[in-house]
């Protein structure tokens, strides 16, 4: 299979979209699974793009900016696990490994794009101190736009530029290390599921945390539609039980308040 101009172009686009919410983080439609699905629609191979879709989301699960550091660049994974996938004949878990490379380039294009856009912030300084606004406002628009552009350029060269050498470079690998990027894609999801809980698990929780898993591994389903309805019935139940408490508390409070103001007023006369 290979990807063609309208498809390269088309796929460029979306990076160019999903690269402008990814930097303003508006409607994280840059997260893997919505890029991978996207991806296989734009390629023809819708189930594609959901199987990888929910290998790389598992896999970037955890994996979130802190401070200065970023983590290899969620969109490129996206785009390249599924164009891999695609043009190659590998699995998804396979090409969770190959896409990788680009993903992690990518990361360090908008490493670099942090550190040159520092040298905005002074002469932003001085629009503002000039009152010269509509300056101003072009000069804080100008780094999401070369960050847009950059995303766009650098998908359409890996997906369409480089299909060829890629798909060579992927074809020419001797089984025991296709079989080593298999392994490393099927782990990548666990690990990106572990470093989820490490910040997010709370021991009240564990409890649906065990539920599910074993409703996930030991209960025969054709598809995981029942797992999905469980965890929403399940979240339905915390939410109410966690209202009643607030509202519980908000009484206790109130009587409280009222209590004390009554005695106030009794002090006083």
């Amino acid at each position: 299979m290979t990807v063609t101009l309208v498809q390269g172009i088309l796929i460029a686009l979306f990076a160019l979209i999903a690269g402008i919410d990814f930097w303003l983080e508006g409607f994280y439609i840059f997260r893997p699974m919505i890029v991978c699905t996207v991806t296989g629609f734009l390629l023809g191979d819708l189930r594609l793009g959901i199987v990888a879709g929910g290998l790389t989301e598992l896999a970037f699960a955890g994996l979130t900016p802190v401070g200065g550091t970023q983590p290899p660049n969620p969109i490129m994974a996206g785009i390249m696990t599924v164009v891999i996938a695609h043009t190659t004949g590998h699995s998804p878990a396979t090409a969770i490994g190959l896409s990788l490379p680009f993903s992690i380039l990518m990361q360090y294009i908008i490493l670099f794009f942090y550190s040159i856009f520092s040298v905005f912030t002074k002469k932003a300084d001085e629009f503002v101190a000039k009152g010269e606004l509509r300056k101003f406002g072009m000069l804080v628009l100008l780094p999401t736009v070369i960050v847009a552009f950059s995303y766009a350029i650098f998908s359409f060269l890996s997906v369409y530029g480089a299909q060829a050498l890629m798909k060579s470079l992927v074809n020419s690998m001797p089984s025991w290390l296709s079989h080593g990027f298999t392994i490393a894609g099927g782990i990548l999801p666990a690990v990106g599921f572990g470093l989820l809980l490490k910040s997010m698990l709370k021991a009240k929780y564990v409890p649906y945390l065990l539920l599910g898993f074993t409703a996930a591994c030991f209960i025969k389903f054709g598809n995981l539609m029942p797992v999905a309805i469980l965890g929403a019935s399940l979240a339905w139940i915390e939410y109410g039980r966690k209202r009643r408490e607030n509202d519980i508390d908000k009484k206790f409070k109130d009587v409280e308040n009222h209590l004390e103001n009554v005695g106030g007023e009794e002090d006083g006369i």
